[in-house]
């Protein structure tokens, strides 16, 4: 099962006007709803997207792939997998915080979003400054 692009995005316009909207409604204390009940709409998200990472990551595990034809994907997937993990664990702290059920420093809970940042500069200056010697 394939989504066509202009599906994706009203898939990712969707769950982020939902996301926006209850946002609004917290910080206008309109709704007096756990911060985490706010981030549902980004995790059912990334749920969704690390679900069809993971499908595509195993469909190489399929009798008769050729693992020369792909090492430079699955670098790239393994890639969004760790960028969708650090995102996670960034809302995780985030709402903790903002929960108030941990004490740790705002400097702490933004570690696995500047990881995230870093490693997107870094994919970034390699994509553009890469030059294939074949």
């Amino acid at each position: 099962m394939r989504m066509s692009l202009a599906q994706r995005v009203l898939l990712t316009w969707l769950f982020t006007l939902l996301f926006l909207i209850m946002l609004v409604l917290k910080l206008d204390e309109k709704a007096p709803w756990n911060w985490f009940l706010i981030f549902i709409p980004v995790w059912i998200f990334d749920t969704i997207l690390l679900v069809m990472l993971i499908v595509k990551m195993a469909g190489r595990c399929k009798s008769g792939f050729d693992p020369r034809n792909g090492s430079q994907n699955m670098k790239k997937k393994v890639w969004y997998l760790i960028a969708m993990l650090l995102k996670l664990a960034f809302c995780l702290a985030l709402c903790a915080k903002l929960q108030r059920f941990t004490t740790m420093k705002l400097a702490y809970v933004f570690i696995p979003l500047w990881a995230l940042l870093l490693g997107a500069m870094v994919e970034l200056g390699y994509n553009i400054f890469y030059v294939r010697r074949d």
